[in-house]
């Protein structure tokens, strides 16, 4: 090996606390629910070796820097405490001080642990509780905030600790103390502010891949050898802050060089590159209510005379794996930046989540990855924090739960923002001032672009905690009002978000044309001691960059001011191209904007003609048959089906107004929707926009094209069934993939991206938008590769004519008949049905439906008649989870009658999920004329008594009562598996 680079610089952290400290710890004065909830999850997941954990109260904990007085306390109290619902209780601590005796810790010497964020990690709680100091004129103080869990007398020392670990506790970011109070400690960084020169000239092939690997440049050999070539033909090395610009320029995550790069089959045939294959099928179409696709933050569609709708989904997978809740709250802030990125006025939030399996043995996880209880508490905790403060409503999402995910979850967050008809901003000029609003730069983030570009394994938490971030969502909607307020006055010209790659992507972007000379002097920090590399590249959230011309800055200052937003002018753009920074007078960056942005080549790669996965066991046709009632109430517990309601309930989907498709309906406000339904008050056009989803990562590996065919047909249905005009639909593409220079999983993801474009066209569908995440694998300790299930996501956006006469899916009325329109096809491979029996039985794999677009175009001319009482369309489980769940949201029972057949013909009529289906509600006497112009058949009716009765001539198949197929879809597991062993069962 030729060479070696220098070691990557790393700031000196230096972590104290004061002699002296006060806490305040908060109760809730009824907090057993809660408790025992906490309680129950642990004795679930450790539960043999543990035994029954009992009841977890939780303190929350507000450590102070320094000695208060009482008068001080007494203030502090009256303004974060509840005293209607909460107690709050002053104690003093000494670092060397034993546990104090109060009400909360004694407990009859009840075992505890104490959690806090490590110093560094940004603390929203403890930032907002010095704030309230500050408003209240008290001297300054710095917090920081934690919660205390105290479990019961019984449990032992080391259970709790086995407990906190696997539950409680993330090591990257918590500190943790036992029986002890933990001491605040605060984040003092000393670091130099010397540039380092990183010596790449010298370096051979295999010295330049070491640097890349030390680095956490995630190049390709191909990319370090053009960024070793480029140095040498200007006879200088880089300085750390521009090796690191080119990594997260050319990363993954930012440049989409998989989707860019030229892709050969096996066979030699050349493929033509997937970003373009979507934005061709996009153009192709032509639908003069685009806007903007796939150029802007956000895709951007027109909704009526006086508004167009921008929308965009991303992913935060790898973030969200190492920390959830920073991981989804950041992905949640990140994508409502995206929106506010093209001037829109953010309205609703969407996620779609996938884990592990919650009952997974803690001992048979991989050495550093988390339980899929703790992630799925912590997403979901995350999406709800950020969603919740900034005042938008979550609507609509999906859950899947799978072994593929145990390692990699994924998080695929949503947001749709509304902005004036037609707007266009002046754009960006030499001359024009180079704006950043929002939050502090702190060293939260740094490498994100880059370490999202990469596989992960178990050292990756160790290496990765730089990446971490944690949202603060206050502050971006202090941003959103001052952005709302500014656009109103043409205060800037162009504008960007600080997302992955931070002033590096934001600046870098939107300088690339013009170049641009950036002092990053007054840039605001959250903590002395950044390097200037790091103050670059930090990924701090809730920042904006905008170009603003010279004579709008004061106008600009004077709002932030008004809405407590900093601001900082950081430079200007230039005419030349070229990207110079400086940081405390040494100039850091100088690179032409040609070859940051130009400069990468092309990436070639191979894929593969894949078979299908060997099948797993048989399907007994007659065996589902026997017992299609059990199967039925299985397939309703199952993840892919089941309510969720644990997780919906704890978003706020009502908030602003605008939701009248909400995430449950019916008779009792828990029946599922097809799709979310908005009607913005700010508008007046009276119409409504539906968002629905397609997803099925049950199939991916077995047929990617068809799975793709499949989840866009299911986006679209799911928008057409609650009124959404099928020519007015657009699409969101979403692809979460293993590592793309595996052959065989580059060529599922081509055939995928192949399906997104056969079905486009066929539904006359645009895509507006997109985002791939891709590396989602995680290699153990000994070697051993772990990747997701290829998993598409597409959101479907329609608008819906008239908002008020919007579909719903619960059944209606009594003696209603029920008709189907589609047609059932044998199409049960990777299906819930088989999913419940534990088997993976030959057969085709959903895919799409060339009748569906003229399908759709008449149920919808039906809807607008008056025609159709409810709708609901078949998906995953089959016709008889269709019928069942409108049963559950009218709370009426539902008769249906089907013709004989053979048993593989009545299983498929039961649980095939082909696609292009939907049942329709209809008076008796506009049956006719309803299955004359959608070609549907009359299944069954509605019914007075509450039971799901499915017939075949005068033999019952399936006879269950509402009661049993609520609770089963509340959650309540119902174990099908037994039944292929040849346990009795039967309709019941």
């Amino acid at each position: 090996m030729k060479g070696l680079s220098t070691p990557a610089r790393r700031t000196v952290w230096q972590v104290k606390s004061s002699g002296m400290q006060w806490r305040l710890e908060v109760t809730e004065r009824d907090a057993g629910l809660a408790s025992r909830r906490l309680g129950d999850q642990a004795t679930l997941v450790l539960g043999p070796a543990v035994g029954d954990v009992g009841s977890i109260g939780r303190v929350a904990l507000y450590l102070v820097d320094r000695d208060l007085d009482e008068i001080e306390q007494h203030a502090l109290t009256q303004a974060v405490v509840d005293t209607v619902t909460q107690a709050g209780s002053w104690v003093s601590t000494m670092p060397t001080q034993p546990t104090p005796t109060t009400p909360t810790t004694a407990a009859m010497g009840s075992p505890f642990a104490e959690i806090a964020l490590r110093p560094g990690v940004t603390d929203p709680v403890g930032d907002a509780f010095a704030h309230a100091a500050a408003t209240l004129g008290l001297l300054p103080l710095r917090a920081r905030s934690g919660t205390r869990f105290v479990f019961d007398v019984h449990v032992a020392r080391h259970h709790v600790r086995s407990v906190t670990e696997t539950l409680l506790r993330n090591d990257i970011v918590d500190e943790v103390s036992y029986d002890a109070p933990i001491v605040a400690r605060f984040l003092n960084a000393v670091a130099d502010d010397t540039v380092e020169i990183v010596a790449i000239r010298s370096l051979d092939d295999e010295a330049l891949a070491s640097c890349s690997k030390e680095r956490g440049l995630a190049l390709d050999p191909a990319e370090l050898i053009a960024v070793r070539d480029f140095f040498e033909s200007i006879d200088r090395d880089p300085t750390d802050a521009e090796i690191e610009t080119i990594a997260q320029t050319w990363s993954e995550h930012c440049s989409h060089k998989t989707f860019r790069a030229r892709i050969t089959w096996d066979d030699g045939t050349e493929v033509e590159p997937l970003l373009k294959q979507l934005r061709r099928s996009t153009d192709e179409l032509m639908r003069p209510w685009v806007r903007s696709a796939f150029v802007d933050n956000a895709g951007i569609i027109a909704f009526d005379d006086d508004f167009d709708i921008a929308v965009k989904v991303e992913t935060h997978n790898h973030p969200s794996a190492i920390e959830p809740f920073g991981g989804a709250n950041t992905g949640v802030g990140g994508v409502i930046r995206d929106v506010l990125g093209v001037a829109a006025d953010p309205i609703a939030v969407t996620n779609i989540l996938c884990f592990g399996p919650l009952d997974v043995s803690p001992d048979q996880l991989p050495v550093g990855v988390l339980h899929p209880r703790r992630i799925r508490e912590g997403v979901v905790a995350g999406i709800a924090d950020y969603g919740n403060k900034m005042g938008l409503p979550t609507v609509a999402g999906a859950v899947a739960h799978q072994d593929g995910f145990t390692a990699n979850p994924l998080v695929f967050a949503g947001c749709i923002g509304l902005r004036p008809a037609g707007l266009e901003l002046a754009g960006q000029s030499p001359g024009d001032r180079i704006i950043v609003i929002g939050g502090a730069t702190g060293r939260d983030g740094i490498r994100g672009a880059t370490f999202s570009s990469a596989t992960m394994d178990a050292t990756t938490g160790d290496v990765a905690g730089a990446s971490v971030q944690i949202g603060d969502p206050i502050i971006e909607k202090l941003v959103a009002d001052v952005l709302a307020e500014a656009r109103g006055y043409g205060l800037f010209s162009a504008i960007t978000d600080c997302g992955a790659g931070g002033f590096s992507s934001a600046i870098g972007e939107i300088a690339a044309e013009f170049g641009a000379d950036i002092d990053l002097d007054g840039a605001p920090r959250k903590y002395p001691g950044l390097a200037p590399w790091e103050v670059w590249l930090s990924e701090a959230q809730e920042r904006m960059v905008l170009a603003v011309r010279p004579g709008n800055v004061a106008a600009l200052q004077s709002i932030c001011t008004a809405h407590g937003v900093s601001m900082a002018d950081l430079g200007g753009f230039r005419d030349d191209g070229q990207l110079r920074v400086t940081c405390a007078g040494h100039t850091i960056v100088d690179l032409p904007g040609n070859f940051l942005h130009d400069g990468r080549p092309q990436r070639s790669l191979r894929a593969d003609h894949y078979p299908p996965p060997p099948t797993v066991g048989e399907r007994d046709y007659d065996h589902v048959i026997r017992h299609a009632s059990t199967l039925l109430l299985a397939i309703l517990a199952h993840s892919d089906v089941r309510s969720n309601e644990d997780i919906v309930r704890g978003f706020d989907h009502e908030i602003l107004g605008a939701t009248i498709g909400r995430p449950f309906l019916g008779a009792a406000d828990d029946g599922p929707a097809d799709a979310a339904v908005l009607a913005p008050l700010s508008t007046s056009s009276g119409q409504g926009l539906a968002i629905g989803i397609g997803m099925n990562c049950r199939t991916g590996l077995i047929h990617a094209q068809r799975m793709a065919e499949a989840a866009v047909d299911e986006a679209i249905r799911n928008v057409v069934a609650v009124g959404a005009d099928p020519e007015r639909i657009a699409l969101l593409d979403n692809f979460s993939w293993g590592d793309p220079r595996r052959p065989e999983m580059l060529g599922r993801l081509v055939d995928a991206v192949a399906g997104c474009c056969v079905a486009a066209v066929a539904h006359n569908a645009p895509f507006v938008c997109g985002k791939d995440s891709l590396n989602n694998e995680y290699f153990t300790a000994n070697g051993e590769r772990r990747s997701i299930p290829p998993t598409l996501v597409i959101t479907a956006l329609g608008v819906v004519p008239m908002a008020e006469r919007m579909i719903a899916s619960d059944a209606k009325c009594i003696d209603n008949l029920l008709v189907l329109v589609g047609e059932v096809r044998p199409e049960l491979r990777g299906s819930v049905l088989d999913a419940v029996l534990g088997i993976d039985a030959d057969g085709v794999v959903p895919g799409g439906d060339a009748g569906a677009p003229e399908r759709y175009r008449a149920i919808h001319l039906a809807m607008a008649d008056g025609m159709v009482q409810a709708a609901h369309d078949v998906s995953d489980g089959g016709l008889a989870v269709t019928v069942a769940e409108m049963a559950m949201g009218g709370r009426t029972g539902i008769c249906i009658d089907r013709p004989d057949g053979s048993a593989e013909e009545i299983v498929a009529a039961l649980f095939s999920e082909s696609s292009g289906r939907i049942v329709l509600e209809v008076t008796p006497e506009r049956a006719d004329e309803l299955c004359a112009r959608t070609n549907a058949v009359v299944i069954g009716r509605v019914t007075e008594e509450e039971r799901l009765v499915w017939r075949i001539g005068d033999r019952p198949l399936i006879d269950v009562s509402l009661e049993q197929l609520l609770h089963a879809w509340r959650g309540h597991v119902v174990d099908a598996r037994m039944l292929t062993s040849g346990a009795s069962g039967g309709s019941e």
